[in-house]
């Protein structure tokens, strides 16, 4: 897996339904060294602390092989690395091969697996598009969510390299999934196993536990 692109932004006001709405959304790619910090990418913001960022959502990677299924699904060949709000683009990201608690070196950094992405109504305004979130949540590849062990320098065409993994755990997809398909095959036993892995985010120890 390689960095094919690596994206920041500052937060900015943007109109919706006639209400004036702070976001970082929308990301750009960059050039260069970017230092990446416990919280943070240098460079890079959010337009709601409460929901967004933090050291368990610090960093947030989607797939670069994501992309001609939305080009094709929102019928837009425009999309671009960033297009997702995603700090990290990288080559071949499979959430099904990627679990809670993973540590991957890119760069100078160590980075961990928190959780998936939980889409808000600010992924259809980056996107244009009112449907966006129900389609988002339905293909269930929503990207990963990692927090920062060791901070230092990335920069576009770092290989990111699995070098631990828990010995027992759950896919970001298969959380994502059981969570939110309400037909899922023993999804309980999915948040059972989920709610003893530590390395899970707060955010979603808190919701799985109101479902077990």
């Amino acid at each position: 897996m390689q960095l094919i692109s690596l994206n920041v932004s500052q937060p900015k006001m943007v109109e919706h339904n006639g209400t004036s709405v702070l976001t970082g959304i929308f990301k750009q790619p960059c050039t260069g060294k970017k230092l990446v910090t416990s919280n943070n990418i240098e460079g890079d913001g959010q337009g709601d602390m409460v929901r967004h960022g933090g050291v368990h959502k610090a960093v947030y990677a989607f797939s670069y092989h994501h992309y001609d299924y939305w080009r094709h699904t929102l019928n837009n060949q425009n999309l671009t690395p960033g297009a997702f709000g995603e700090n990290l683009t990288i080559s071949c990201l499979d959430e099904s091969d990627i679990f809670i608690g993973d540590r991957f070196r890119l760069g100078e950094c160590l980075l961990e697996v928190s959780q998936p992405r939980m889409p808000c109504y600010k992924l259809g305004i980056a996107l244009n598009n009112a449907l966006a979130i129900k389609l988002f949540i339905d293909h269930y590849y929503t990207g990963v969510y990692f927090r920062v062990i060791e901070e230092g320098f990335i920069e576009q065409g770092d290989e990111l390299i699995k070098v631990g993994q828990l010995a027992e755990s759950v896919s970001v997809k298969t959380l994502f999934q059981a969570f939110m398909d309400k037909q899922y095959k023993n999804a309980h036993h999915v948040f059972s196993q989920a709610l003893l892995i530590k390395e899970l985010g707060p955010e979603w120890q808190k919701a799985l536990a109101s479902r077990v």
